[in-house]
């Protein structure tokens, strides 16, 4: 059985303060209706993201690798540039900790093509070494937002954290 949120589990969250998380609530609201996405970087040495990357989310292209025939109101997919400087800073002293999007739904949760994406195409781990993380918005306000991250004893992801939303 999942842990559940707040269970034991041998897997930490990233650490994200409420003025870092209100910043990705922010640019979830200029987004809406559609997705935004990005990532928050932090030092290789700890477990703490301190700064955001915004991304254009580039879905009205068509480019997305399994869910092409939906707008950018129902789905993400990083601009080329985005996702080569993703895997450019991977290796640096500062690299991507956490990717996020939203979900205009105003419900957090890893949905299967968010799986989809986030796993590696040979279904042996994550894609990227980041947790994940979705931010759920509606009309009024951010409802609420979850973490998420790999979990090899699961073999997949689970649930770590989630957030309070904000009147935004």
């Amino acid at each position: 059985m999942s842990p559940q949120p707040g269970e034991h589990h041998s897997i930490q969250p990233v650490a994200i303060d409420r003025p870092l998380l209100e910043s990705i609530y922010r640019e979830a609201r200029a987004s809406f209706p559609n997705e935004c996405c990005g990532w928050l970087g932090g030092p290789r040495t700890g477990n703490v993201a301190t700064d955001i990357r915004p991304c254009v989310n580039d879905q009205d292209s068509g480019n997305h690798p399994t869910v092409a025939d939906r707008t950018a109101e129902r789905a993400y997919v990083f601009s080329a540039a985005d996702l080569l400087e993703l895997n450019r800073t991977l290796d640096e002293d500062h690299p991507p900790l956490v990717i996020y999007h939203s979900h205009p739904n105003g419900q957090a949760y890893f949905s299967p093509t968010d799986r989809q994406v986030a796993a590696s195409p040979w279904g042996d781990g994550p894609a990227y070494p980041v947790q994940q993380l979705v931010v759920g918005i509606d009309e009024q306000k951010v409802v609420e937002a979850a973490l998420f991250a790999w979990s090899d004893e699961e073999g997949g992801f689970i649930e770590l954290s989630r957030y309070e939303g904000a009147d935004l």
